[in-house]
C-alpha cells in the first residue's frame, strides 16, 4: 500500500476502482490510481569451458551465499541488456551468445526471475561491489547447500539437466512457495 498520492502527497485509501477488479491505493483529492506491479529480476548462468561462474554474496538477502549474476531490471534497458548488466556489475563479466533460458514467475514475492545462459566472453572475471568472491563451478563442485535463492538453484538444475541432453531449451516455471528470500 502506498499511504500517500506520488502526483499531489495526499492521503490514499484501498479500493477497487471503477473498472477494476484489485485492491489499489487511490488518491481521495485527485483520484490518480497507484499501480503496484511486480518487478524483473534479470541474471545469467554463465558458462566457461564447461564451467558455470557464480558469485558470493555480499549484501542481503542472503549475504555470503552463492548466486548466478543477477540483479533488478532498470528502466530504460531490455532484458538481455539486463542480464548482461548485472554480470558485469556483480562478476566484471561479459557474455557472448546470450540466449533467452528461464522466466520463473514468484508471485509470492511480487516478482518474476528471468534468466540468459550466454559465454564467459574471455575466460576473466572478478567480484563486484555486490559480491565477496567469484568462481567457475564444475557440475559436481556445485555448493548447492549455499546457493541463496530457489530460483537460481532450479534454473541450475535445468541448465545442467539440458546439457546432459544435448540440447538448451527455455523454460517456464512458477515457484509457489518461497524460502528464505
Amino acid at each position: 500500500m502506498i499511504p500517500f498520492c506520488p502526483q499531489c502527497g495526499q492521503p490514499t485509501r484501498q479500493r477497487v476502482p471503477a473498472g477494476d477488479n484489485r485492491k489499489r491505493s487511490v488518491c481521495g483529492a485527485c483520484g490518480y490510481i497507484h499501480y503496484e506491479n511486480p518487478r524483473l529480476v534479470l541474471g545469467a548462468v554463465v558458462e566457461w569451458r564447461g564451467e558455470i561462474l557464480l558469485c558470493r554474496r555480499a549484501i542481503e538477502p542472503r549475504a555470503g551465499l552463492w548466486t548466478l549474476p543477477a540483479g533488478f531490471m532498470e528502466n530504460g534497458e531490455s532484458m538481455e541488456e539486463a542480464a548482461a548488466r548485472e554480470s558485469r556489475e556483480e562478476a566484471h563479466a561479459c557474455i557472448d551468445q546470450p540466449q533467452l533460458f528461464t522466466l520463473v514467475d514468484v508471485p509470492a514475492i511480487d516478482q518474476v526471475h528471468v534468466f540468459y545462459r550466454g559465454i564467459l566472453r574471455d575466460g576473466q572475471h572478478a567480484p563486484g561491489e555486490e559480491s565477496l568472491e567469484t568462481a567457475l563451478f564444475s557440475e559436481a563442485r556445485i555448493p548447492w547447500s549455499q546457493l541463496a535463492f530457489q530460483t537460481v538453484r532450479l534454473t541450475l538444475e535445468h541448465y545442467l539437466e539440458d546439457r546432459r541432453a544435448g540440447t538448451f531449451r527455455s523454460h517456464c516455471l512458477l515457484l509457489q512457495h518461497v524460502k528464505n528470500h
